[in-house]
């Protein structure tokens, strides 16, 4: 590696290449994220996925359409929220799953306390699956007032909100228990 001094006195890094740790991290990152992606696709079907989808997902969100709008007269069904006028299935990688196992992967790979970590996963897991039941109500209420809006919101604008919220999340919790990586790779108390 090389490098020179910057006028603080501090080394200043000219290498372009990532560091060793940010490269064995981000290997982390992926082979988590797809072993945490793995093994929900492999309980596709199964009671896990059923709790997740009919009971988490699909009964909540029911309910609280039914406390919000009880004249829409919505009922679970399975992974189904019907009612007259129209409603909709909730499908695997409907259910947020899928941005919970990012933000874990990313928790459990970042430079902090494992008593961070853990307190990251199980906090921010909540605040995704709050948000993911907020979209799944307003992809409902779309569907029933125009499916246009709906394509939009279900196909790109949810989505999106939802992984930039989760990135939010995640870079407030790396700011505020996080690390810094040391030339050598380990992390110092920030």
């Amino acid at each position: 590696m090389s490098g020179e001094l910057d006028q603080s006195g501090g080394a200043q890094r000219t290498d372009s290449r990532l560091p060793k740790s940010t490269l064995w991290r981000l290997a982390l990152f992926l082979g988590v994220f797809a072993a945490l992606q793995g093994l929900y696709g492999a309980a596709k079907g199964g009671w896990f996925e059923h709790l997740v989808i009919d009971k988490f997902t699909v009964q909540t969100a029911a309910w609280l359409i039914g406390v919000a709008s009880p004249e829409v007269g919505v009922e679970p069904s399975g992974s189904r929220l019907k009612a007259p006028g129209g409603g909709i299935n909730v499908l695997n990688g409907c259910e947020g799953m899928d941005v919970v196992f990012l933000l874990t992967a990313a928790m459990l790979v970042a430079p902090m306390s494992w008593r961070a970590r853990l307190l990251g996963v199980l906090s921010g897991t909540l605040v995704v699956l709050i948000l993911n039941q907020a979209r799944v109500i307003a992809l409902f209420y779309a569907f029933r007032s125009d499916r246009s809006l709906f394509d939009v919101l279900h196909g790109i604008v949810s989505p999106l909100l939802l992984i930039v919220a989760a990135a939010m999340f995640f870079i407030e919790w790396l700011q505020r228990f996080g690390s810094l990586p040391t030339a050598l790779g380990n992390a110092i108390d920030a």
